[in-house]
């Protein structure tokens, strides 16, 4: 009987090996990310992606120059995809969807050439099967967009260093200035780039880790009458490579300084960052600090196989984080989801530990993964909020109003300059929203994320006879949390006829005294 298990085991071995290296990977992901893909509302920070998305490029060229340049490049990309495509929940997160089934094709890929192929297999498997997978596969932002550039730029450096040619560097020099214009903390990975060139420059690129298989190395590589010639493609490595980096500089860097003066309101949310914040980064950016720390143990015992092989996945971890957690002691940055894209590089790693055992050992390791994962998947499917015990029901919220609305009626939020992205969130959710009686500029014509509210509201409220109020939080008596003088004229013309609560949200139904 074990000899027949081994034997089948064996077999479908096999089998898995005669397939293309990244194929089973992308097939992995692509099955665990479009399931449940639409059953979370949008979060609040998908509906800021929705509010830009769905704005004329003059409109996003405004915003960009306001609140949110660093992001501007991605909300065109998504104005372009929702104009084809809708704006529906699945559409919107669709291309995170196919971004992270690339990203792990490509990582077997990158596992297979710089370690073999049972690596580049596990390391994508794992990567498959991580909650945080899963989480930035079905978000309509853009990390995973920048983990997948991520992969494919030092997947096309490593065969740029092997095979140099201009085409191979003009490919990277595209791959590295999309994935600057996606997410620019993400070009903190090119310190990892860098280190590898400079060590392939010093000491050849064995000492970096990137040389071919020697079974594909020319016989005459070894004779010393190529050593002068090898010196001189060294250095060509390193003009190439920063020529190759000049066009992401030039792109990048207005973005940079424009996002630059808007971090005060970008990231006033955002604290400096602490020591403890750094051993929270595993489980943060897993999205689960089991499968996190599972992974951070089989990653180590992966770097410690590869030895000098290891420089690149190492780096391309260690440098992004170090160097990010170094600013964020000085400027508020430290947000563990601005580092997804580290995460298939420890992976990497992992897979280097997983192919040094059995495929069936190894296998067990990817299952107990997945598994250990797994009420962090069935919670991120119900919400996007964190923590998961806290979502916000936008859609039960707009069902309400949408059951009992009347033509005239009208709507306030509060409070309206939120990052819950009150209005947005009922406005996504009811194709015929009530009038927003206090708005006296949108946020479309503001270029900004927030509406202008009337300053005098009393005199915005005149003539409406019936408000649905939306307010934050669950609250006996919605009307008495609103504040200043909108709470003022609220609470002097309106009376509460009728209150729902909902997760996250409390909506109310206020009448004019009058009827009473």
């Amino acid at each position: 009987m074990g000899q027949l298990s081994e034997r089948s085991a064996g077999t479908a071995w096999e089998r898995l090996r005669r397939l293309p290296v990244w194929l089973p990977p992308a097939l992995l992901t692509l099955a665990v990310t479009v399931t449940g893909l639409g059953s979370a509302q949008l979060w609040r920070d998908e509906l800021a992606t929705w509010s830009a998305a769905t704005r004329s490029p003059t409109d996003l060229a405004r915003l960009a120059g306001t609140i949110d340049a660093a992001t501007g490049p991605y909300y065109l990309l998504m104005h372009g995809w929702t104009t084809v495509v809708g704006d529906a929940t699945i559409a919107l997160r669709l291309p995170a969807v196919l971004a992270m089934t690339v990203a792990a094709g490509l990582l077997a890929v990158l596992g297979a050439r710089l370690v073999d192929r049972r690596a580049g297999l596990f390391a994508g498997l794992l990567f498959a099967v991580l909650p945080g997978t899963s989480r930035y596969g079905q978000e309509a932002r853009p990390y995973a967009l920048a983990t997948m550039l991520a992969v494919l730029a030092t997947l096309l450096l490593v065969t740029a260093l092997r095979r140099p040619s201009w085409a191979r560097w003009a490919g990277y020099a595209t791959a590295v200035a999309a994935l600057g214009l996606i997410h620019l903390i993400a070009l903190t990975l090119l310190a990892a780039h860098a280190l590898v060139v400079l060590i392939a420059w010093w000491r050849g690129p064995a000492a970096a880790g990137i040389a071919a298989p020697a079974s594909a190395a020319p016989a005459a590589a070894a004779a010393g009458s190529v050593a002068p010639r090898l010196d001189v493609e060294r250095d060509r490595r390193v003009w190439r490579w920063l020529v190759a980096v000049l066009p992401a500089a030039l792109l990048v860097t207005p973005l940079l300084v424009k996002a630059r003066t808007q971090q005060s309101r970008q990231l006033n949310w955002v604290h400096l960052v602490r020591p403890d914040d750094l051993s929270a980064l595993p489980g943060g950016a897993a999205q689960s600090s089991v499968v996190g720390g599972l992974l951070v143990g089989v990653a180590a015992l992966g770097a410690a196989r590869l030895g000098r092989r290891a420089v690149l996945p190492v780096s391309a971890v260690l440098l992004p984080v170090l160097l990010l957690f170094a600013a964020g002691a000085v400027v508020p940055l430290w947000v563990p989801r601005y580092l997804v894209f580290v995460v298939p590089f420890a992976c990497l790693l992992a897979g280097a530990a997983l192919a040094a055992v059995t495929a069936p050992g190894a296998l067990v390791v990817v299952v107990l993964a997945g598994l250990l994962g797994l009420p962090d998947q069935a919670a991120l499917r119900r919400t996007h909020e964190w923590p998961r015990s806290a979502p916000v029901d936008y859609a039960g919220a707009a069902r309400v109003i949408a059951d009992g609305q009347r033509p005239g009626d009208a709507v306030v939020y509060s409070p309206r300059h939120s990052w819950l992205f009150l209005d947005l969130g009922i406005e996504y959710h009811l194709a015929d929203p009530p009038r927003d009686v206090l708005v006296t500029e949108d946020e479309a014509r503001r270029g900004d994320l927030w509406a202008a509210e009337c300053p005098q509201p009393a005199q915005c409220l005149a003539g409406t006879t019936r408000v649905w109020l939306v307010v934050s939080g669950r609250h006996a008596d919605p009307l008495a949390t609103v504040p200043d003088a909108k709470g003022d004229a609220l609470r002097a013309d309106f009376t509460v006829a009728q209150v729902w609560q909902r997760p996250g949200l409390t909506v109310a139904l206020l009448t004019t005294r009058s009827d009473r």
